[in-house]
């Protein structure tokens, strides 16, 4: 399937990187260099596991949780595999507020209605949201940013056997929901 994007994409800065905003460019080199890089996987990651609504707002508090602790972050090896567990942390904690309001709404008798899914993203992402998170989150590493079973297993703060195993139930599941749909047409 290859990487693909299911928000907007951002406005690009110099060689095609996203636009530093204005606040951030005060900021080290190497920082900047980073959130160029990373901002724009870290909305799709984000988008793909809690929606669009939220996936701008996740990616900038994983990339300012990056900064703050950046003089410890930028001598991991994997920097880019700290902020994507952060923001899956985000994202998947997100996820689970959101349940718990609808729960709360619905015990006091008030009922919301979810808008539908914005337009770029497709049946297959809100079947992605559906999965559990961990196997949701390998599913949005390896299709929209891309990353082998050993990245993903970086991501995850996981071995590569378990992220494999992520990877083959989401993808077992998602199979069995699409031959579903399929049939119900």
């Amino acid at each position: 399937m290859g990487a693909m994007s299911i928000v907007e994409r951002w406005p690009e800065g110099e060689q095609g990187a996203p636009a530093v905003p204005a606040p951030f460019e005060r900021f080290s080199d190497d920082y900047t260099a980073f959130f160029k890089r990373e901002l724009g996987p870290l909305v799709s990651l984000a988008a793909a596991i809690a929606g669009t609504d939220r996936a701008e707002e996740i990616a900038q508090e994983a990339l300012l949780r990056a900064h703050r602790e950046w003089d410890r972050i930028a001598r991991y090896d994997k920097p880019g595999a700290w902020v994507r567990r952060v923001a899956i942390n985000l994202a998947t904690s997100s996820q689970r507020r959101r349940g718990a309001e609808a729960r709360a709404l619905r015990a006091v008798g008030s009922r919301r209605v979810l808008d539908a899914p914005p337009p770029e993203v497709d049946g297959f992402w809100t079947l992605v949201r559906q999965l559990p998170p961990r196997q949701a989150a390998a599913v949005a590493l390896r299709y929209l940013d891309d990353l082998s079973i050993a990245e993903i297993a970086d991501a995850l703060d996981c071995a590569e056997g378990t992220a494999k195993a992520h990877l083959h139930k989401a993808r077992t599941t998602l199979a069995l929901r699409l031959r579903a749909e399929e049939h119900e047409r």
